[in-house]
């Protein structure tokens, strides 16, 4: 069941993302949906199932968006992993936490795809990219932290996505 409710959910940021905030743009960027189930999934489970969910959503949103294959892949699997390392550590019930996670791993995720691009020799000017791309839409990603955090916390603990011990 929980990994139906996760697909769900991937399907639906995916479809969100690339749909209902192409027109919720502020200053040129959107927020990273796929990177804030991730974020949450890492925080809350592990570096494990954070590392295995981000590879699994960034090679979704790489077919689905059309991109390199792989590069989100790669991204989404390092954010999870290193979201997850916090997940024994800190205090999961706080939704400030999470949301300065979101942000410093958005800009750890956006920096990594940048060096990748650069490393497929796409030139990309570091200074527009961190200044117009990569800060903004870590910003925007973490300012909506506290509208979901909050409804996936409480499905993981009681809900949906709780782990049943069969």
């Amino acid at each position: 069941m929980r990994a139906l409710v996760l697909f769900l959910l991937l399907t639906m940021a995916l479809i969100l993302q690339s749909t209902v905030f192409a027109f919720l743009q502020v200053a040129g960027v959107k927020p990273d949906l796929v990177l804030m189930l991730v974020v949450f999934n890492g925080f809350l489970r592990g570096s494990r199932e954070g590392a295995f969910l981000g590879f699994l959503a960034g090679l979704a949103q790489d077919i689905f968006t059309g991109s390199y294959i792989g590069l989100n892949a790669l991204t989404k699997m390092v954010a999870g992993y290193l979201v997850g390392l916090a997940e024994a550590r800190f205090f999961k019930e706080s939704v400030i936490l999470v949301s300065m996670f979101t942000m410093l791993v958005g800009v750890v995720n956006q920096v990594i795809f940048y060096l990748l691009l650069y490393y497929l020799q796409i030139e990309v000017s570091p200074i527009y990219a961190l200044g117009q791309v990569i800060i903004p839409s870590a910003i925007y990603t973490g300012l909506l932290v506290p509208l979901t955090y909050w409804k996936f916390y409480s499905s993981n603990e009681e809900g949906w996505l709780k782990q049943k011990d069969f």
